[in-house]
């Protein structure tokens, strides 16, 4: 299963291949000891938000008046479930999502697409992101980038930019 999930994960999460389809290919090419609707509850309980991470950026938005872009690898069902668990809608004011656009990380066009859709010059973003990767290409297009490894230092490295939340002001 591990191999057949490494060849359909990067075609699924760019919205190439339904999640119906990945499942087949992937999980139900076989009979299984579990059913489809509980394999996906299963996934989707794996959805956690960092602690504090989108309370941190709800206020930093309305204190700084930021508007908000997420730039993800996620599969469309993915994608939506956790936009709606987590009401990120509330939040996010664009989605450039993999599977919408049919790019992933780590490759520049989703990053060049992300600034297109902001109508923001990259000198004037701040990216945060927990994957080292992820992180030296945005720095590469120019892009000021915060690496999340914690709550704590997520919070102190977003201040030396000047974007301090009360709770640590």
């Amino acid at each position: 299963m591990e191999e057949r999930h490494r060849l359909n994960f990067e075609t699924h999460e760019e919205g190439k291949l339904s999640f119906g389809e990945y499942l087949d290919r992937v999980v139900f090419y076989q009979k299984r000891l579990f059913t489809r609707a509980q394999f996906k509850r299963f996934m989707f309980d794996q959805s956690k938000p960092c602690p504090g991470m989108i309370e941190l950026f709800a206020q930093l938005k309305i204190r700084h008046g930021l508007r908000i872009a997420v730039v993800s690898n996620e599969s469309r069902e993915v994608n939506a479930y956790r936009i709606r668990k987590f009401k990120l809608d509330r939040l996010v004011d664009s989605f450039v999502s993999s599977c919408f656009v049919h790019i992933r990380k780590p490759d520049t066009d989703i990053f060049r697409l992300a600034l297109d859709i902001a109508q923001a010059p990259a000198r004037q973003v701040l990216y945060v992101e927990n994957t080292p990767l992820f992180v030296d290409v945005a720095e590469g297009l120019g892009i000021r980038s915060v690496l999340h490894t914690d709550y704590q230092s997520t919070c102190s490295k977003l201040a030396s930019f000047g974007l301090q939340n009360e709770g640590h002001a």
